[in-house]
């Protein structure tokens, strides 16, 4: 008995969402989440394999697989290199909520973007949908940000701790991984 296409796409998102959110799970075993000069492009690099790893697992084809876990260590390792950050582990230097917002929808979208097109250069071609892939993700990041920054300066301010901070973080990444799982079951076809 196969299973209708929606609860396909419906099973494979909630995949991807336990694989994104997971290896950003596992990322924290060897990142130190802090401030941006903190995290370098070697965390980048590995904390882009951690998330990398378990998503490249999900698709089809190994050299897929492969493509698509290099091309977003270089995705990750570029956007840090070139003063962005890497988004998903760093917090930013302001507490006041404005400043927060703004840098979280400005520095998610172009690394989202940054990684959206690093991550379309492992997609097969030719997909028509693939350049798709560069907006999900950068609409993605661009969001969930922001929402993510948001929250972790309440919980800090709340507790005046710095774990705050990571809770955000970590919704930041479930965010993005619910995001971008709605259209990553197309990378599978």
């Amino acid at each position: 008995m196969s299973l209708a296409p929606e609860n396909t796409r419906f099973s494979f998102t909630l995949l991807w969402t336990f694989a994104t959110f997971g290896g950003f799970l596992v990322s924290l075993c060897v990142i130190e989440v802090g401030d941006q000069p903190d995290i370098g492009v070697v965390e980048a690099a590995i904390g882009g394999f951690a998330i990398a790893l378990p998503q490249g697992c999900l698709l089809k084809q190994p050299i897929f697989c492969i493509r698509w876990i290099l091309s977003s260590i270089l995705g990750w390792t570029v956007i840090t290199a070139t003063g962005i950050g890497a988004v998903g582990w760093i917090v930013p230097n302001t507490q006041l909520l404005p400043m927060r917002l703004l840098s979280g929808v400005i520095c998610g979208t172009i690394g989202g973007f940054g990684i959206g097109l690093a991550q379309w250069l492992a997609i097969p071609q030719p997909f028509p949908w693939a350049w798709r892939w560069i907006f999900v993700s950068s609409a993605s990041w661009g969001v969930a940000l922001p929402v993510g920054s948001f929250v972790g300066s309440v919980l800090r301010q709340l507790t005046q701790l710095f774990l705050g901070e990571v809770v955000g973080l970590a919704i930041t990444w479930l965010m993005v991984a619910i995001l971008t799982g709605i259209d990553a079951h197309k990378l599978r076809s």
